[in-house]
């Protein structure tokens, strides 16, 4: 036997050669068992030979510390093990039900929806691709030779783990295809119990022959694959065949702590957030309200720092009492953003100016700021501006979907030819005061007239490129070239609308616009402003607790930290610290 030099390896370890390299962290749930906690050896084995770094999740309830270890970990594996309780899915337990650990399966239910919501890469294996279904809305048989007609094949073998006892069939338009690069592979199998439907969200990526689901994956851009088999068993017998799954999680893994990394240390912002149009449907902000794209739970999953919420207002009539209930109704909104805000107690607050953003951040809190989508809101009364500026409106969206006395709209009807001369007077008076020109909604001819008269850079918080989706409220390449000359900024948006003329749109639709946009005008002209709670949200990118996966995404696309700094809002804070800097005689 050889003896182990462990002073020889510590000094070996202290060499510069031997400087360790980045190893994203995978917890791996334990089995419990009579007050003992377990994990078999080809968890941690097939992981490390991954390129990972194991770390054991044991059950327990404390939920606190359970949210910050999942914010301690970049992936994590739901391992095999006993029977569900089927109390726990709402079902009574039938004869054939076999042994149930209940504090495992209350932490571990928990567990996959917590690291659901936060975008943490997964992978469920036997027991753990039951515990990802249920915990996301899936149903599960307890047993399969009892409810399930037609199994043939047998589920529970009595052959080594090592040895593969059946095969599945991989369809081939999946992930889990792009993984094992084969349709028909072998697998050991020890279980009863199998997934009987997959959760919304997500599809069945491989069956057995005699059609028990073997396999489910997300179909919405998420890092999240459950398998019944043991891939882990077949390192022990010097079988690599199944570690392609294990260097997916970890390589997903490794992307997500990048993107977390990066979002640790860069100010994150949403230019255009439209969270107030429920205000009337009594949401609470500081919740995980289900209502909400955006609120203090999914800003914190999805990594972001900062969003402008808006005070929306429909285009109607411009008679005087229209238009004096159209301010009121704008006065209104910032008030209750305010008092939205003042709820959190401290874990969020209203931000005037970039360095409010930053100061936040580094105190740890979130911070909303506050604009008004559709100058509606002033009427023809010019002195409306100095009133919504002192109340901390960053900018202004001159119109929305229809003409009013300071442009025309995209979808409007061209009643002024473009900017009125009210409308000219408004955006030198913005100028004057430090708030944004925002020309999102407006029409080409109000977009060219807007940036002939400001003084200062415009913004539109939230368009996408036409060139890629002929719509009106997009924007030209000659608008973003416009747009870029003169130092402004365009922010692409989430809306499906925007994104794609014909079918759903996606987070690879957004990354699109995003590229195209960033050809046409340069790195430095490009931002985001998702629309959330207005319109925006597509798969991959459906609420703010997604936020991240954007940032992988671009990412993948050789975006650099540099570059996404600039597009997650350090591009719309220059023209923000521009406009708010600038003296601009009247």
């Amino acid at each position: 036997m050889t003896r182990f030099n462990w002073q020889q390896t510590y000094t070996d370890l202290h060499t510069t050669d031997a400087l360790a390299t980045h190893r994203p962290v995978i917890g791996i749930t334990g089995n419990y068992a009579d007050q003992t906690l377990t994990l078999a050896e080809g968890y941690y084995r097939s992981v490390l030979e991954a390129g990972g770094i194991p770390v054991v999740i044991p059950p327990y309830e404390h939920t606190d510390a359970l949210m910050a270890q999942l914010d301690g970990i970049d992936g994590i594996i739901f391992s095999g093990g006993g029977d569900i309780n089927p109390l726990y899915l709402d079902e009574q337990p039938i004869p054939q039900l076999h042994g149930i650990t209940p504090i495992r399966d209350r932490q571990e239910l928990l567990l996959a929806r917590l690291a659901y919501d936060r975008q943490l890469p997964m992978l469920g294996i036997c027991k753990g691709i039951q515990v990802i279904a249920a915990a996301l809305g899936g149903t599960l048989y307890q047993d399969l030779a009892t409810q399930k007609e037609g199994v043939t094949v047998k589920h529970s073998q009595d052959l080594a783990r090592t040895e593969a006892s059946h095969t599945i069939n991989i369809s081939p338009d999946t992930l889990l295809y792009n993984i094992y690069g084969a349709e028909e592979i072998a697998v050991n199998s020890f279980h009863h119990q199998a997934v009987k439907e997959a959760p919304a969200g997500f599809r069945v990526s491989a069956l057995s022959p005699d059609g028990v689901i073997e396999a489910i994956e997300s179909t919405e851009w998420k890092s999240v694959i459950g398998v019944q088999w043991h891939p882990e068993c077949f390192i022990l017998g010097a079988d690599r065949s199944h570690m392609p799954l294990f260097e997916w999680l970890v390589g997903e893994a490794r992307s997500f702590s990048e993107a977390k990394q990066l979002h640790s240390h860069t100010l994150t912002l949403d230019s255009h957030c439209d969270t107030p149009m429920f205000f009337d449907q009594d949401i609470d902000f500081t919740r995980r309200d289900p209502r909400l794209l955006v609120d203090l739970h999914k800003m914190t999953e999805g990594h972001l720092d900062a969003s402008i919420m808006v005070a929306y207002l429909k285009q109607e009539a411009r008679d005087e009492a229209s238009l004096h209930a159209a301010t009121a109704k704008s006065d209104s909104i910032l008030s209750q953003i305010e008092a939205m805000v003042e709820r959190t107690q401290g874990r969020a607050a209203i931000a005037r100016t970039p360095a409010d953003l930053y100061r936040n951040k580094r105190e740890g809190r979130k911070s909303i700021m506050m604009g008004i989508e559709n100058g509606y809101a002033i009427g023809r009364d010019i002195s409306l501006v100095g009133h919504f500026r002192s109340r901390g409106v960053v900018y202004m969206t001159l119109c929305h979907n229809g003409d009013n006395d300071i442009c025309d709209s995209a979808r409007g009807n061209n009643e002024h030819g473009g900017v009125s001369t009210f409308g000219a007077d408004v955006i030198r008076e913005m100028n004057r005061l430090g708030m944004m020109v925002d020309l999102s909604h407006a029409s080409e001819q109000s977009f060219y007239d807007a940036i002939d008269i400001s003084q200062l850079p415009i913004v539109c918080s939230h368009s996408s490129a036409r060139a890629l989706c002929d719509h009106p409220r997009n924007l030209t390449d000659d608008q973003m070239r416009r747009l870029a000359a003169t130092g402004g900024v365009a922010q692409v948006t989430f809306y499906n609308g925007f994104l794609r003329t014909d079918g759903q749109a996606t987070i690879e639709d957004a990354a699109r616009h995003l590229d195209h946009m960033v050809r046409v005008m340069g790195i430095d002209h490009v931002g985001i402003g998702t629309d959330f709670d207005g319109d925006g949200g597509v798969p991959g990118l459906a609420s703010a607790s997604e936020l991240i996966n954007f940032t992988r995404q671009l990412l993948l696309r050789r975006y650099s930290p540099q570059d996404l700094e600039l597009i997650w809002g350090g591009n719309f804070l220059r023209v923000m610290q521009a406009c708010q800097s600038a003296t601009i005689n009247p």
